[in-house]
């Protein structure tokens, strides 16, 4: 065998190393803390982003995952515990996590994932140039509620009264987007009431409640707690006749009248890459907080034909539509 039959048969032989082969020969792999408030949509899209990028869990990439189950209070005790472990990089899902994390590390770089309101939250000074610890992905959640307002006037145009669902429990992101949709509703002139919950026993409550004086509409934040319960909440207003709105598109394929919002799927797998150029060495201060690019609207037609609604051509030429 000649220099070159060899040297190009070592440089096959390292190619088909498999990636956890490194591990095996004691390089340590990198490790990722993900810290979430209760199941999320947003975990697998993340996932298949550092896939994509040739992170594969548990052969080329560690994650130590905490999980509050629904119980934003035990968010700080859960980030604490992934500082302990030390992991090159923790991501955080959603406001009440991110908040959670930066508040526990000031030094171990924060991917956070979906936002609603970065800068209004605490977690950045400027989107553009972050500064410290903390960088990732924003929804913007509270820039879409003035959409999703307008689309209750769009399909309900004699509409009067709506009453807004959001949940305590989560302040600082639901206060946020609870602001903007009281603006948007003074604007568009509808009185709007409060409602809250967080629970599936509260859930039920809010409903129970709304018989007596049920609104014209029922706008539901976007909420982990809202999501884990989509179809509670569809179920539930469809027994009241009672259209409903959102934000969050998993709300509209249960069963809900329609959603706007961004497109979270999208925006958790763009968080990957801020993992992988600190992993390789950026600093998150200078990584700018990427801001969504695609924005869905879904109908819901089978409930909108339950309803009696007929939902205008203008509107359904640029929905996705459930049927």
């Amino acid at each position: 065998m000649d220099r070159r039959t060899f040297v190009n048969a070592g440089a096959a032989t390292l190619l088909a190393i498999p990636l956890g082969a490194w591990a095996q020969r004691g390089e340590r792999l990198p490790r990722i803390g993900m810290l979430t408030p209760g199941p999320t949509s947003l975990e697998a899209p993340f996932i298949e982003g550092l896939r994509d990028l040739g992170y594969i869990e548990g052969k080329s990439i560690v994650v130590h995952r905490r999980s509050a189950d629904g119980d934003f209070a035990r968010l700080p005790a859960l980030a604490a515990e992934l500082v302990k472990l030390r992991p090159d990089v923790i991501v955080a899902i959603v406001s009440a996590a991110s908040i959670a994390a930066s508040q526990a590390t000031p030094t171990i770089p924060i991917v956070i994932v979906g936002v609603g309101d970065p800068v209004a939250s605490g977690l950045v000074g400027n989107l553009s140039r972050p500064g410290g610890n903390v960088t990732g992905t924003s929804g913007q959640s509270n820039a879409t509620m003035g959409k999703q307002v307008e689309l209750i006037r769009q399909l309900l145009p004699a509409a009067r009264r709506v009453t807004i669902l959001w949940n305590p429990a989560n302040a600082n992101f639901q206060q946020i987007l609870l602001g903007e949709g009281l603006i948007a509703a003074a604007r568009l002139r509808l009185l709007a009431n409060i409602a809250q919950a967080g629970t599936p026993k509260d859930i039920d409550r809010a409903f129970e409640a709304l018989k007596s004086d049920p609104p014209d509409a029922l706008l539901v934040l976007q909420d982990p707690a809202f999501v884990a319960n989509a179809t509670r909440i569809a179920e539930a207003a469809l027994a009241l006749r009672l259209p409903t709105f959102s934000g969050t598109r998993s709300l509209a394929q249960a069963g809900i009248l329609a959603s706007y919002g961004s497109d979270l799927a999208a925006v958790a797998r763009r968080a990957a890459v801020h993992v992988q150029k600190i992993l390789k060495g950026a600093k998150p201060g200078d990584l700018a907080v990427e801001l969504p690019t695609k924005f869905e609207l879904v109908v819901n037609l089978k409930t909108a034909a339950a309803l009696g609604i007929t939902v205008p051509p203008t509107v359904r030429a640029r929905a996705e539509v459930v049927e």
